[in-house]
């Protein structure tokens, strides 16, 4: 199960016992909805971001890892103009690049959606991130779907060289900071507003 899934899982259940009520099963748009949260600025960034909680305890192994796979694996992610969320993660995964010896790179912006209808995440807009090995451009692992804290995307960036290294999926999968879904404004909503 890739992590959006489970995620989406997690919040449709959320959504469901709310609406146990009326008795009806939330739907997939409704799931995604609740997973998604578009921004416009920074200070609305920053109230999402101030509820999601922060990844504290680090496996013994964590630096040396880090370290250890910044040489085989690049870090890709999504953007677009005037996207905030973008501008936010694109820092605090430079950041991490530079103390680990990895490297970021943005996406082709047509490539995005392919990869991630491949993956069978449902593409919800900027910014994404995903690890590859700098050998293999068909094996990918999303760390991000949205901008997040620093530590919980250094906590994804280990547990995808774990995966991509051995590690069995579900282990990795299980055991990865939630996505957070906070995501920019597209353009031409901002314009509107």
């Amino acid at each position: 199960m890739n992590p959006l899934t489970f995620l989406l899982g997690i919040q449709g259940l959320a959504l469901g016992l709310a609406s146990a009520a009326s008795a009806q099963p939330p739907s997939r748009a409704d799931a995604l909805r609740a997973a998604v949260h578009p921004v416009p600025d920074a200070r609305t960034m920053q109230v999402w971001l101030s509820r999601v909680p922060v990844t504290r305890d680090f496996p013994g192994d964590f630096a040396a890892t880090l370290q250890g796979h910044g040489s085989a694996f690049e870090i890709e992610m999504t953007t677009a103009p005037g996207c905030v969320p973008c501008g936010d993660l694109w820092r605090k995964l430079s950041t991490l690049a530079a103390r680990y010896g990895w490297r970021v790179r943005v996406l082709d912006p047509q490539a995005a959606p392919t990869r991630s209808g491949r993956l069978g995440i449902p593409w919800i807009g900027h910014p994404v991130a995903w690890v590859r090995p700098l050998a293999d451009e068909g094996r990918t692992i999303p760390i991000a779907v949205g901008t997040d804290h620093a530590p919980n995307l250094a906590r994804n960036l280990y547990l995808a060289a774990k995966m991509l290294t051995g590690v069995r999926p579900a282990v990795g999968v299980r055991a990865m900071s939630k996505f957070t879904g906070i995501v920019g404004v597209p353009a031409a909503t901002a314009r509107r507003r």
